[in-house]
Parts: C-alpha cells; structure tokens; sequence
C-alpha cells in the first residue's frame, strides 16, 4: 500500500469523524431545502471503472445531470451556493476517498456521458490514476470544459506523481487555489 493511499484513509476516516457533526447540520438543512439532501451521480474512475460518488445536493432535484459548465447558475439552490463557495459540498467524498474510489490528489473523475473527456484521457493514459478531489487542473482553473487542454495537465499529473507532488496539490487547494466547477 502506497504512502497517499494511507494518508487517503486516515485522513479521510479522521475528518468524517470530525466534520460529522456539521455534517449532520447540512443534511437537515439540505433536507428541509429539497427533500434530498444528497447527490449521487456515476463517475469514471480508475481503469474507467464506473463508481458512485456523493456529495452534498447544490443544485434544485429537476437538474439535468450532466457537466457543472453545461447547467445554468439558476439551478443551483440557496444552500447550495454557500456549499460550492466554501467547498463543504465536497465533504460527502470523504467517504469516496476511504472506501478507495477516489483519493484526496488525483485527475477529477468525469461524467460517464462526457465522451470526449474520456477520449482525451484514454489516449493519454490519464485513467491510470485514482482520481481525486483535487489535482493540477483544478488548482490551474483547468475544468472539464476543456477537454484537451484538461487531459493534457493530467497528463503531468500522470507523469509526475509522487507524495511530494500530491502534498503541493493538497496544500494549495487547502490555501484557496482554483476556482472549483463553474455553471454558466
């Protein structure tokens, strides 16, 4: 077992501990706003294994699923604008992280339906990694609206990964860096 992959699970285990109870706080709030506090969507994850990642619900229960750049800004809730601005969104992952889905440093995982993101890191050996919350695109402002160029920084990812790289991902992310998914 690697070095990240430990970091992974005590981390991820020691913060679910931790953040259960503003967990539970958003779950109650997120209930009493749409009913489903929630949301799973499928992902492609490592050696394009479909997985279920679950994050906290941003967006009103009618929106189409598909890519964050592709929805309209109108469809994200009143709780959910405070959850993407401080990332709390996010937390729900933790459990993705530790069950091995995703890491906390990796290529962020893409929709199933987003054909040419998965082209463009099939043809750059990009699904080698697990994929994470956070990684060089996310902290460069590079989102899935950009395929190629997307691919392309994973593909640094790819060539360049190591506990030092997935320490300076995890810590500039941890000082505010990226801007996270955008909706139009």
């Amino acid at each position: 077992m690697s070095l990240t992959r430990i970091i992974d699970i005590v981390l991820s285990a020691v913060l679910l501990i931790l953040t259960l109870p503003i967990t539970i706080f958003i779950l109650i709030l997120g209930y009493l706003e749409t009913g489903s506090p929630f949301f799973r969507q499928q992902r492609v994850g490592k050696n394009q294994k479909i997985f279920t990642i679950i994050k906290f619900r941003t967006m009103a229960i009618k929106t189409e699923s598909v890519a964050t750049h592709l929805v309209d800004a109108s469809s994200i809730t009143r709780l959910g604008q405070f959850l993407r601005s401080t990332k709390l969104d996010e937390l729900p992952q933790m459990y993705n992280v530790f069950i091995g889905d995703m890491s906390f440093v990796g290529p962020r995982p893409c929709l199933t339906s987003q054909i040419e993101v998965i082209y463009n890191r099939e043809l750059r050996g990009v699904f080698n990694l697990t994929p994470g919350i956070t990684g060089l695109s996310q902290i460069h402002n590079v989102d899935m609206s950009t395929p190629i160029k997307l691919s392309r920084y994973d593909r640094v990812m790819v060539d360049n990964y190591s506990f030092k790289l997935y320490i300076y991902c995890f810590y500039k992310t941890a000082l505010g860096a990226g801007q996270g998914d955008k909706v139009n």
